[in-house]
C-alpha cells in the first residue's frame, strides 16, 4: 500500500467571489426579506396601539407620545417604506410567477422601479400626513 502523505491542502475559493457583482434584483430580494421582518415588528406596534387604546386615555396618550417622538416617527417612516416596498416587490413576484420579465435587464429595471415606487410613495404619504396635520 502506498504511503499517502497527509498534508492539508489549501482549498480553492469559488470564482464567484472574485468576479461576482451586485444586481438590483439581489438587493431587492434581500430587502424583501428585511421588510417582511419589519412588517412583523409593525404588527406588534399596531397590537401595542390597540392595547394602549383599550387601556384608557393615559396609556393611549403615552403610547401616542412615544410614536410621535423623533425615534417613533423614524420607525413609522421605515414601516411606511416597508409596506410599499413589500407591496411592490410582491407585485413583481406575481409578474414573475406568470413567467414574464425574467431577462436580466428587464428584471433589474423592475427592481429599480420597485425601489423608486417605494421611496416616492413613502415620501408622498408623509407629505400628505404633514399637510393634513396628522403629524402634529
Amino acid at each position: 500500500m502506498p504511503d499517502a502523505t497527509r498534508t492539508i491542502r489549501e482549498r480553492p475559493t469559488s470564482p464567484h467571489i472574485q468576479i461576482w457583482r451586485w444586481h438590483a434584483t439581489a438587493l431587492t430580494s434581500i430587502m424583501h426579506r428585511f421588510t417582511g421582518i419589519g412588517l412583523y415588528v409593525g404588527a406588534l406596534i399596531l397590537a401595542g396601539w390597540a392595547v394602549a387604546l383599550a387601556s384608557g386615555p393615559e396609556a393611549y396618550g403615552a403610547y401616542m407620545a412615544l410614536l410621535g417622538s423623533p425615534l417613533g416617527r423614524l420607525v413609522m417612516f421605515g414601516l411606511t417604506f416597508a409596506v410599499f416596498f413589500h407591496l411592490a416587490k410582491g407585485v413583481q413576484h406575481l409578474v414573475w410567477d406568470t413567467g414574464a420579465a425574467f431577462r436580466l435587464p428587464v428584471a433589474n429595471a423592475g427592481a429599480v422601479a420597485v425601489i423608486a415606487f417605494s421611496l416616492v410613495a413613502t415620501v408622498v404619504v408623509w407629505i400628505i400626513a404633514a399637510m393634513t396635520g396628522a403629524l402634529s
